[in-house]
């Protein structure tokens, strides 16, 4: 089946990803997998590749495209190593489009090229302990200081990826309380620097999957902000939170595509080379009955993955559209990713084998991002339902 969401440009990087990841990343992969994260040093040589610079505008340093292509790329060749950046897709999918769509001149000049480099690497942070998907009914309260100067930042989030090596993050908190009528109303987004006084990182969150990615709970105790980070307009931040989710979305949506094609390409290898009663696996008609069913679904997968992406580079993802791929993808990611584990035995059941740490990694999918749920509830209500 022919493809044509990339081009020669997008096939060139692809070379160039896969001969770093087999030299930079595989030979300690299982090191970091271990110790449960990704060095910090590591970073700073994505940046030297490049990959946290493609979006961001040249004045700033960087390549000035728009499009996210090139991350989709990283997307599939991640997974086909079997392996993870850690905690660098937040700084490019999450944080840079908050700050290329609310930072002000001033404030690009000061954060996009630290961004670039790598210098501060940025998280953010809307989750808290105890309200999960309702983002509306968060606590962490930011105040106006009386002489105007800073906002007085209080309270907790949880589950932050990139939250342990992070320099910056978007923090959510709330500017005002909520109405009657909108309970969403009074939310601002401000960039908080992890240094400042009153900033702590609690633990480093022990997960299922996604060993490599630092995940950690955060609390602010009268953290001053400087009015000069606030990101936007007051009060008008789960609006911004709503711009930016489809595109979220498909990075989740696209990721467990790549995740469910890798699966296929582990399993196949395996049932070759292993050897059951005489004959390797792939001979049974079963195996080639269940590969088969599972490549069928990757292609279909693929197929709205990449229709996502091209809506998404031409500004035309909707919400519902992003719910709807990322539904898709991530529950075919987790039947192929399942079956391909089965075919693979006890030995599909050990970390040392590829198929055991995706099926781990992939479970997380159908939560963050919005539940599998709540995407059934976005795409019912575009239904009219």
């Amino acid at each position: 089946m022919r493809r044509t969401v990339f081009n020669e440009d997008h096939e060139a990087f692809r070379e160039t990803l896969r001969a770093f990841i087999e030299a930079e990343v595989v030979p300690v992969y299982d090191e970091w997998f271990t110790q449960g994260i990704v060095p910090r040093e590591f970073y700073y040589k994505l940046a030297e590749l490049g990959l946290f610079g493609i979006n961001v505008p040249e004045e700033y340093g960087g390549a000035g495209l728009e499009t996210h292509k090139f991350e989709a790329v990283q997307y599939e060749e991640t997974a086909r190593a079997g392996v993870t950046f850690g905690g660098s897709g937040v700084h490019v999918l999450l944080a840079l489009p908050y700050l290329k769509m609310l930072a002000t001149d001033e404030q690009k000049k000061r954060f996009l090229p630290k961004f670039v480099s790598g210098e501060e690497m940025w998280a953010i942070a809307m989750t808290e302990p105890g309200t999960g998907s309702d983002l509306a009914g968060m606590k962490t309260t930011a105040r106006l200081s009386e002489d105007g100067t800073h906002y007085v930042l209080n309270g907790a989030k949880t589950f932050i990826t990139g939250g342990v090596h992070a320099d910056k993050v978007i923090v959510c908190a709330r500017t005002a309380a909520a109405t009657a009528e909108d309970r969403r109303h009074g939310i601002s987004l401000f960039a908080v620097d992890t240094r400042s006084e009153g900033y702590s990182v609690g633990r480093k969150l022990d997960k299922l999957g996604l060993r490599t990615s630092d995940t950690a709970e955060l609390a602010f105790v009268d953290v001053e902000v400087p009015v000069e980070d606030l990101l936007g307009e007051e009060n008008k931040g789960f609006s911004y939170l709503g711009a930016n989710l489809p595109s979220e979305r498909w990075g989740i949506a696209f990721g467990a595509y790549a995740q469910a094609r890798a699966a296929v390409r582990f399993a196949k290898s395996y049932v070759q080379e292993r050897t059951v009663f005489g004959k390797p696996v792939s001979h049974f008609q079963n195996t080639k009955f269940e590969l088969a069913a599972c490549q069928a679904e990757v292609d279909a997968a693929e197929a709205v993955a990449d229709r996502a992406l091209e809506a998404l580079d031409a500004g035309e993802l909707t919400p519902a559209e992003a719910a709807s791929a990322k539904l898709f993808c991530t529950e075919v990611a987790h039947r192929v990713i399942d079956r391909c584990l089965q075919l693979h035995g006890g030995y599909g059941y050990m970390n040392e084998y590829p198929i055991a740490r995706l099926y781990a990694d992939n479970r997380v999918n159908r939560i963050y991002g919005g539940t599998s749920e709540i995407m059934k509830t976005i795409i019912a209500k575009d239904m009219g339902l």
